[in-house]
């Protein structure tokens, strides 16, 4: 009896081990394919190229300038008192000829009734003189007088005219301090902060700074740069250089919607460091550049007329050989290349060696070489800036979840098996010796 329970434990244990066997043979038969991927069968993968190609290309040069306003001028007192009223805003635009601050008249205006006096007396002294020598013209002819008397009162009447004369320059004067008691804007443009407040003693005689006024509508940018890259602008841009233009970077990179021009207007070379400073005019109507910003501008400086674009991140730069990238030969097999970067063109680069017309150049699907040995042949696809997801890429995520579920059965199987199995013995071993006994 017990014999035969025996048998029938050992029947049952064989039963399962072929079970197991053929679950795992299976599995491994659909793993097969995947781990012999990379050797064969499996398509080359893809990656996005582009063809290069010669065109005409304006090589920029990147520079720092600083902004300037076109016009400035500095409000300053031109009389002394106290200041009475600001009668402006702050930071606003102002107009030629308003009115900005009201010192104390009262002086000035006593010194002009004081002139204006002067000159009544001036006045009645002249009268005076003037008949006294109409008196005497017709008895000097007459003999009735001497020639002496006569020449004495002409002569008096001459400086009677002079002290009118003198008399209507102080009322003048007068006039003219009472005006600058109210000080006007010199300039039309956008006015800073007050640098005195009511109640302030001003002095003409120390030129007291009251504010400061700005036209910001167009600004100049002094651009520092070598004099032999000048000389060489002036080469290559020709007549031209006057009107070349200019873009300007803001420090958070954006570039200006306005383009300037470049100007070679008073330039002067600093004999300590060998620069000259270029002057660039940009319109600013939406005053987006402030007076004293430092900023960066780009120059087109020179056209080459067989130079080739190629996107910014097909390129590495900065490595041990430079500036390099990808390109994929006749053989479809990828190799390195090394070339020179003239300059930047929006998102490109401007390749000016190490370049033919009709290269493939690769743009992405970097990350399937790495996975692979060197002189893999690849699949070179047109890349499509709109479209850079690198296409192919989705069947290797699908195929390694096909392993793992195949995995997963195979140890889901394997886990079921120990269950019937006698305490103590393996899955693969002590049950195929039972089967092969019986």
């Amino acid at each position: 009896m017990r014999s035969d329970h025996s048998s029938h434990s050992l029947t049952r244990i064989a039963a399962g081990t072929l079970v197991a066997i053929a679950l795992l043979s299976g599995c491994g038969k659909k793993d097969a394919p995947a781990a012999g991927a990379p050797g064969g069968g499996m398509p080359a993968p893809e990656v996005g190229v582009i063809t290069t190609k010669y065109e005409p290309v304006a090589l920029l040069t990147e520079l720092p300038a600083r902004a300037e306003p076109v016009r400035t001028a500095q409000v300053r007192a031109r009389v002394d008192g106290v200041v009475l009223k600001r009668l402006f805003t702050e930071g606003s635009i102002v107009k030629q000829g308003q009115s900005l601050f009201q010192i104390d008249p009262a002086p000035y205006q006593a010194r002009l009734a004081a002139a204006q006096a002067d000159v009544g007396s001036a006045q009645a002294t002249l009268n005076q003189a003037t008949a006294q020598a109409e008196r005497y013209k017709p008895l000097v002819e007459a003999n009735a007088i001497s020639k002496q008397e006569y020449t004495n009162a002409v002569a008096a009447q001459k400086q009677a005219e002079a002290a009118v004369a003198a008399a209507k320059a102080q009322v003048r004067i007068a006039q003219i301090n009472t005006g600058y008691a109210n000080v006007y804007a010199p300039i039309s443009g956008r006015i800073g902060r007050a640098l005195v407040t009511e109640g302030a003693l001003v002095s003409a005689a120390q030129a007291t700074e009251l504010a400061l006024i700005q036209q910001t509508d167009t600004m100049y940018l002094n651009i520092t740069q070598s004099a032999s890259e000048l000389q060489r602008l002036r080469k290559q841009a020709g007549n031209n250089a006057r009107d070349a233009a200019v873009s300007v970077i803001l420090d958070d990179g954006t570039e200006l919607a306005t383009k300037g021009r470049l100007q070679f207007s008073d330039i002067t070379v600093d004999p300590s460091t060998g620069q000259v400073t270029l002057r660039a005019t940009v319109p600013n109507p939406n005053n987006a550049l402030l007076p004293g910003q430092y900023v960066r501008v780009r120059l087109a400086q020179a056209e080459i007329p067989n130079g080739i674009v190629v996107p910014q991140q097909a390129v590495t730069r900065g490595g041990q050989q430079g500036d390099t990238l990808m390109v994929v030969g006749a053989d479809n097999k990828p190799a390195q290349r090394v070339v020179k970067i003239g300059s930047q063109q929006g998102s490109n680069w401007i390749v000016t060696d190490g370049l033919k017309e009709g290269e493939r150049v690769m743009v992405d699907g970097f990350q399937k070489l790495q996975m692979l040995p060197p002189g893999t042949p690849v699949k070179a696809v047109p890349w499509q800036a709109a479209t850079a997801a690198a296409p192919g890429a989705a069947p290797a995520p699908n195929a390694a979840p096909a392993t793992a579920n195949a995995g997963q059965a195979a140890a889901n199987n394997a886990r079921q098996l120990p269950a019937s199995a006698p305490s103590g013995s393996t899955a693969g071993a002590a049950p195929a010796a039972a089967s092969t006994r019986n």
